[in-house]
């Protein structure tokens, strides 16, 4: 499912349409050439492969993956699942747990669309700024049972970093392997106190806004993670970036897929990090996390 010889974004979209929520076009990723460049630079640079988070609510496109992997050589892992409230589709409400995680069992063991395409991992499960709603309880508990029954490991979306620790309760409840649970966008506030926490129950995290100054600077991300290092505990630690829109695109005038590599990484050297430091968050933990 994952080649571990290279470097894993571990939460990234290659394809993803929020635009008619947002009322935004530029909320629509789907130009393929410049991500197929893009893609050919990450292999370039030593990426094997990227953990694709949108799931059929958000404007996945498992065609568009699959000509990826044929043009340019990258691996993706498809998602299953579900998003957060606000973007739900009405059946999350009518339907029963069973039958919300039988369509993620599905995806993964069956295909996705009959592409032949099975997803790999259950994301992005989202919960709210500040709160977990009923429906998204509902959610997480069909994501537990589809965890429980394929071994899959469960990637979240927590919303600007809050909910990460209810969301390890709510599926500590429902008896899902922590160590088996990534808890997403970690890194957009001062939010070490919870993320030790978070690593202490067994699970991992990400810093996978990496480039979105505007919401949390790349400087106070570096801190955590040096913080994180002088613990011991970056085996717990995946990166990426959550590219989401257009102008996240090199060619529309954005950091690209490869600031990571080109931008973040040096800085993190530039603080003391080791070179088996960036291979432990975008090589190893990855490797292990999404075998």
């Amino acid at each position: 499912m994952i080649d571990p010889s290279g470097y894993t974004y571990a939460h990234e979209h290659l394809h993803i349409d929020l635009s008619g929520f947002k009322g935004d076009i530029d909320c629509r990723l789907d130009q393929y050439a410049f991500i197929c460049d893009e893609m050919h630079t990450l292999v370039q640079r030593g990426v094997r492969n990227i953990v694709e988070m949108t799931n059929r609510y958000m404007g996945r496109n498992p065609q568009f993956l699959l000509d990826l992997m044929h043009d340019t050589g990258i691996n993706v892992i498809a998602c299953t699942g579900y998003y957060q409230h606000a973007f739900f589709p009405e059946h999350v409400a009518e339907r029963s747990v069973r039958q919300l995680a039988q369509e993620m069992i599905d995806e993964i063991e069956i295909g996705i669309d009959d592409t032949g395409l099975k997803a790999g991992v259950i994301a992005e499960i989202g919960s709210s700024k500040g709160v977990i709603t009923g429906l998204e309880e509902k959610v997480f508990y069909a994501a537990a049972v589809a965890h429980n029954e394929t071994g899959r490991p469960v990637s979240t979306h927590t919303s600007f970093s809050t909910m990460g620790l209810e969301q390890i309760a709510l599926l500590k409840k429902y008896s899902v392997d922590l160590s088996q649970v990534v808890i997403g966008h970690c890194d957009l506030k001062d939010n070490l106190d919870n993320i030790l926490r978070m690593i202490d129950s067994g699970a991992y995290v990400q810093f996978d806004t990496i480039g979105k100054n505007n919401y949390y600077p790349d400087e106070k991300r570096i801190q955590m993670l040096s913080a994180l290092r002088e613990r011991g505990l970056l085996g717990h630690v995946m990166l990426s970036m959550d590219v989401t829109r257009r102008s996240h695109l090199k060619a529309n005038g954005g950091n690209g897929y490869d600031y990571l590599l080109t931008t973040f990484v040096p800085q993190l050297h530039q603080a003391g990090f080791s070179q088996a430091d960036v291979d432990l968050m975008l090589r190893d933990n990855p490797a292990r996390f999404f075998r």
